[in-house]
């Protein structure tokens, strides 16, 4: 997947004129942190199902903001918040407890994923206004994972081969496209409004997750399983809410 997103990247890195200079730290720590989420991301999907881990990674995102908001920077929780945060924990204890719940692993590398986003998403947002160019911001981001994430994967691994006959190939190589695209889009949308509502809107995806889950990888579809979905989307919003 970053081969591709990279390789598009490129273009725009060579074109666009570079960020401005007080925004390269944050360039290179957005990169690194995003090596991070992917390592984290690939091992809770390796132990959980995307229906159940998707959710918990990307819910927690803003809750993992806003309580680090109140207890680091002494930020006092609004009403909507307040019902956010509960929700939202709610939501995440539905998949996680009980009958069909996630495994306890998965459980834990999702909430490390959704720690790492929350990082880079802030970082992203003070780094693109430093930037004075969403693009060019986004797009030696991308340029940096692409060196980083083969190097670590190497490191881990010993060795990187990437078979073009085998189909999984094209489909990482199409993912990255998509991911470039998603990406790109949430960096805009922070240079032109504030990080907390954009960030929540994001987070409504989890509930697209539990039947992407259902329709491509034949994971269960329960009643429950969809409204804890439900509920983490909605306390998500309430954390974003700006009156």
């Amino acid at each position: 997947m970053s081969f591709s997103s990279t390789a598009l990247a490129i273009p725009f890195a060579i074109f666009h004129a570079l960020p401005a200079t007080p925004a390269w730290p944050y360039v290179v720590l957005s990169a690194c942190l995003q090596v991070g989420y992917s390592g984290f991301l690939v091992a809770a999907y390796r132990y959980g199902e995307l229906g159940q881990v998707y959710p918990i990674v990307r819910g927690s995102v803003p809750l993992l903001v806003t309580l680090g908001g109140f207890f680091l920077a002494n930020q006092q929780l609004t009403a909507p918040q307040t019902v956010g945060v509960a929700l939202v924990a709610g939501g995440i204890m539905g998949l996680s407890l009980g009958r069909g719940r996630a495994a306890t692993t998965s459980i834990l590398y999702a909430l490390a994923t959704g720690a790492i986003i929350a990082a880079y998403a802030t970082v992203d947002a003070i780094g693109v206004r430093a930037a004075g160019n969403a693009g060019a911001y986004t797009a030696w981001v991308l340029v940096i994972y692409g060196a980083l994430l083969p190097a670590t994967f190497v490191a881990c691994r010993g060795r990187l081969i990437v078979d073009l006959r085998a189909p999984e190939t094209w489909k990482a190589l199409g993912g990255g496209l998509f991911a470039l695209l998603a990406y790109g889009v949430v960096v805009a949308a922070f240079a032109l409004g504030p990080a907390g509502p954009i960030t929540a809107i994001r987070e409504t995806s989890v509930v697209f997750a539990a039947f992407i889950g259902r329709l491509f990888l034949g994971e269960m579809l329960t009643p429950r399983r969809v409204g804890a979905c439900a509920i983490v989307a909605l306390g998500a919003i309430c954390l974003g809410y700006q009156p």
